[in-house]
């Protein structure tokens, strides 16, 4: 059996299944349906929503349909359900494009004040702190409830990560900046020296 042959999926038999809250069931499905429509025709799946629970269903659309394209899908009912726009979202169907989630009661409990003074440092005034990590990073960042999510490349979805991570510890915003610069002008180098590889 060829590995291609390995990734398809047999409609009917694997599915995949998600939970999104009931205020994002809208976004999802978009006007008309064109949202999950095109996450369908995109992904080659069919996504059945359940709007009263927000349960999610998603499988094969076709023999052909492979396990990266079922994931795919429900990457961009995860992404959509956590905060981003269908845009952002299905930046997540390129190949090199991972969705990294942060739970921040994981990290300072569920005491809404602790919550709060966190939210406040990941966000900014007026948002700004989110967008400098998302220009910084090249990622898209979506705050939603208690959640952090992060869209974009493996590595650079990472630094951005581990920048949340050091602005929760309570680090300073300058510090965290400082963090992914050296990161990101790291990651920049390694890419250059991987391409010149390539070439020889």
């Amino acid at each position: 059996m060829s590995r291609e042959e390995k990734g398809r999926l047999i409609p009917g038999v694997t599915k995949l299944y998600e939970k999104v809250p009931l205020d994002r069931i809208g976004v999802l499905i978009g006007q008309n349906g064109k949202v999950k429509e095109e996450i369908m025709r995109r992904t080659r799946t069919i996504i059945t929503v359940d709007s009263t629970t927000g349960t999610i269903v998603i499988e094969p659309a076709m023999p052909t349909t492979t396990a990266l394209e079922l994931m795919k899908a429900r990457d961009v009912v995860r992404a959509i359900a956590y905060g981003f726009s269908p845009e952002r979202a299905f930046r997540l169907l390129d190949e090199d494009q991972v969705l990294v989630v942060i739970d921040l009661k994981q990290y300072v409990g569920d005491k809404p004040n602790h919550l709060q003074r966190v939210l406040g440092r990941i966000i900014g005034e007026g948002g700004r702190a989110r967008r400098v990590l998302e220009e910084m990073t090249e990622t898209y960042i979506s705050v939603y409830g208690t959640y952090v999510a992060i869209i974009g490349d493996y590595e650079s979805a990472n630094i951005a990560k581990n920048a949340v991570e050091l602005l929760i510890e309570g680090r300073r915003h300058g510090t965290v900046y400082r963090y992914i610069e050296r990161e990101t002008y790291l990651l920049k180098r390694r890419r250059m020296r991987e391409l010149w590889r390539n070439k020889i």
